[in-house]
């Protein structure tokens, strides 16, 4: 495990790395998820007293979502509840003289970090460690604290380069998300362990599919992932109707040999659909059984009522159930049925459940559920897919190494 801010002395500088990277909207940051979950480990920092010094990068360098950070200390403040400041620099002059002037109790948002040469090149944590914009900032401050679960899977300077001259610390949200992520892996359920399989990136979900199958008692699945099982298991569904679109043929080539052993291997354990729903000619949802389909004419944009009623008693009766991905496009409320339904049922149920994803996250908001009802509601998406197949996480390996 690592040390987190339970552990951390009293009075400190802290250098606290978050992931407040969000959808830009005319040059300007929009409010999300992160901000509210990140708010919760600066102001317990701020309210004990430390001096507060914040690092997140946005976008990339050349895109249009490349900007300052100056917009997103204003969302921040908002949902710490004190001010936080802002420098438009991350380890020139001008930065360490605002980090320097810090008072206990205090926060500052510096730039960028990906406006820096140092910060983005996949490097050994070594060799960031070993950078100017490491061995700079790190002089003025006492402490490192990663909060960024959901950009735990990059080698990237702020990430992975302080820990080795710095005491390090998880924050709350690298805590709380490792914790329910490792949990498929790493947890002991005493009854059924289910997984919802949804989303337009079936590749990612099926190698998660394929490394913790002997963890999952039942698969039930939706989305692209889904059509691509039912076309193994013999129905005309699963391909693109246009060449242009690209959301089923590619990912079918690249795994239809995977899906055709996962459902030989697994047999009833994968639980597919036995309806689909489409937009109607008179713009209505409509639905078809599967195997009433003799050639796939329509787009189909979720599953259908009678598939949820299916579903819904299976994760009624699970210990444990993980969400990975939405089972319809639920962003129109026409085809939100299927990913609604599922949550709504795990909401209802006693069980230990996580919902991973951004896009099914998400929809708890859209649709008026509460994520109380939930034991956790993850903000990451590469992460959480490295987390659910055992693959190493950098930015949490290196918290979890001893310093001499």
């Amino acid at each position: 495990m690592f040390k987190t801010l339970d552990d951390l002395p009293d009075d400190q500088c802290v250098l606290v790395r978050l992931d407040l990277n969000s959808p830009v909207e005319d040059g300007k940051p929009q409010d999300n998820r992160r901000f509210q979950r990140h708010a919760r480990t600066v102001r317990e920092l701020m309210e004990t007293g430390h001096r507060v010094v914040l690092m997140a990068h946005q976008g990339r360098p050349g895109r249009d979502d490349f900007i300052s950070l100056e917009g997103h200390a204003d969302i921040l403040a908002e949902h710490v509840g004190h001010d936080v400041g802002f420098v438009a620099d991350t380890y020139g002059e001008e930065a360490l003289a605002a980090i320097d002037a810090l008072e206990p109790g205090e926060a500052l948002l510096l730039e960028n970090t990906r406006m820096c040469d140092d910060e983005l090149p996949e490097k050994e944590p070594e060799a960031h460690a070993d950078s100017e914009f490491v061995q700079t900032l790190s002089g003025h401050v006492d402490a490192y604290v990663n909060d960024a679960y959901s950009a735990a899977h990059r080698a990237h300077a702020s990430l992975v380069g302080f820990p080795l001259v710095l005491p390090a610390y998880a924050g709350r949200v690298m805590e709380t998300e490792y914790e329910a992520n490792t949990a498929i892996a790493e947890k002991e359920f005493d009854g059924q362990v289910t997984m919802v399989v949804g989303g337009t990136k079936a590749t990612d979900v099926i190698d998660v599919m394929h490394a913790i199958g002997d963890k999952v008692d039942t698969f039930c699945m939706g989305g692209i992932a889904g059509e691509l099982f039912l076309r193994a298991d013999g129905a005309p569904v699963g391909f693109d109707l246009d060449p242009e679109a690209d959301l089923y043929d590619s990912q079918w080539d690249a795994n239809h040999e995977t899906i055709e052993s996962l459902i030989d291997e697994r047999g009833d354990g994968i639980r597919l659909a036995t309806d689909l729903a489409y937009e109607a000619d008179d713009g209505d949802r409509a639905e078809v059984r599967v195997a009433d389909v003799d050639e796939k004419d329509e787009s189909y944009l979720d599953i259908g009522t009678e598939t949820v009623e299916s579903y819904e008693p299976i994760i009624r009766e699970s210990d444990a159930v993980f969400v990975k991905g939405a089972l319809g496009v639920f962003e129109d409320e026409r085809f939100s049925t299927g990913t609604v339904g599922v949550l709504e049922a795990i909401a209802e149920t006693d069980c230990f459940s996580v919902v991973g994803g951004g896009d099914t996250s998400r929809a708890i908001e859209m649709y008026g559920l509460s994520e109380d009802d939930f034991s956790h509601v993850s903000i990451a998406g590469g992460a959480y897919i490295r987390a659910l197949t055992g693959d190493s996480l950098i930015g949490v390996e290196v918290l979890q190494q001893e310093r001499d």
